[in-house]
């Protein structure tokens, strides 16, 4: 899963947020048919908005799809998703959620698979090396 060209998408977004100075957290959504229908990176510290995490991102920048295009796809995270992006992912009815590392922070896992949702945590060491040097180098910030 690691070579997945969703979790290479979303790994390549936590460092474009890492050059913008931000959260070192990216996403991406593929539709069931492996397309990559839309990526993003966490946008809270360069845009002051705290709704803006990653994989609500992707969403976004997913633009205006029929909500069947979303049934039975895969996000892509390099991070475990929060309450909000796990809402996300079940208001969309996405199947799977891949997750690069749940060390960090653990969100709503057990809630995607209580509802249905694959969860497969990948313990990925470029997800775990970007998280904890932003946490050491910002911990007031994280």
């Amino acid at each position: 899963m690691d070579q997945q060209p969703g979790f290479i998408a979303a790994v390549e977004e936590a460092r474009q947020s890492v050059a913008e100075g931000g959260l070192p957290i990216g996403a991406a959504l593929v539709s069931k048919d492996g397309k990559i229908l839309g990526r993003g990176h966490n946008m809270q510290i360069q845009k002051g908005n705290a709704t803006l995490h990653g994989e609500i991102c992707a969403l976004h920048n997913c633009g205006r799809l029929p909500t069947s295009a979303y049934e039975g796809a895969t996000m892509y995270t390099t991070m475990s998703p929060c309450d909000m992006c796990t809402g996300a992912c079940l208001l969309y009815k996405m199947k799977r959620v891949v997750i690069g590392e749940n060390k960090s922070f653990v969100g709503g896992e057990d809630y995607l698979l209580s509802r249905g949702v694959e969860v497969i945590v990948l313990d990925n060491e470029d997800c775990k090396q970007l998280i904890n040097k932003f946490i050491k180098d910002y911990p007031d910030i994280w």
